[in-house]
């Protein structure tokens, strides 16, 4: 089986230099696409994670290393990566300490994204040059510490506050706000949890489950 990979980012042009990269570097099989977060979530709902997931920080919806580490835990089994025109230090930490395997930057070049992306595919985490000298208490090699996932259990802790407010009746608005994290993270962390209970809707979960 050929490596599926999940590309989002709003940008058109670099989607479409990134999936040729991904399927003439890495033998992609399958790579679909998405400009927004919505539509990754949309994606992950309907055929899963995959292989690897690609994200870039600053498309619509994605609300940082909080949806990144939603991405994480609902998700285990694929690889994520940050793929970004913004190469801050702290921006970089933020994400690896999310638990993403790798934060590449746009600007290198293609070969090197290429390096990057099969490292990451080997079970590396990919550290861009631009965060330079360590600095005291950054990660190097971050675990996903925002799981709590065991093989007796399919959702995490927060996974199942969302889940609990989901079946209160509660709109992801109104979880969002009860939990206090951004709307773009609750959809994220519904999309896993439709997956591990086998439905594709919002009611079905609910029907399912009462």
């Amino acid at each position: 089986m050929g490596t599926k990979v999940l590309i989002a980012d709003d940008h058109e042009l670099f989607r479409s230099g990134l999936r040729q990269l991904v399927i003439d570097e890495l033998g992609a099989e399958e790579v679909r696409e998405a400009e927004t977060l919505d539509q990754a979530i949309e994606s992950l709902t309907a055929d899963g994670a995959g292989d690897l997931i690609l994200v870039d920080l600053r498309m619509p919806g994605m609300s940082g290393a909080e949806a990144l580490a939603a991405l994480r835990d609902g998700f285990p089994d694929a690889k994520v990566a940050v793929v970004s025109a913004w190469e801050e230090r702290a921006e970089i930490f933020a994400a690896l300490g999310a638990g993403v395997h790798g934060y590449i930057p746009k600007s290198l070049p293609s070969s090197e994204i290429a390096a990057a992306l099969k490292s990451i595919l080997a079970g590396g985490i990919f550290v861009p040059a631009a965060i330079g000298k360590r600095e005291p208490g950054a990660p190097v090699e971050p675990g996903v510490t925002t799981s709590s996932i065991t093989s007796g259990d399919k959702l995490t802790l927060r996974q199942k506050e969302v889940l609990n407010e989901l079946l209160k009746g509660h709109s992801s608005k109104e979880i969002a706000r009860t939990l206090s994290i951004a709307e773009g993270t609750v959809k994220i962390h519904l999309a896993a949890i439709y997956r591990a209970l086998g439905v594709r809707t919002r009611a079905e979960a609910i029907a399912k489950l009462k």
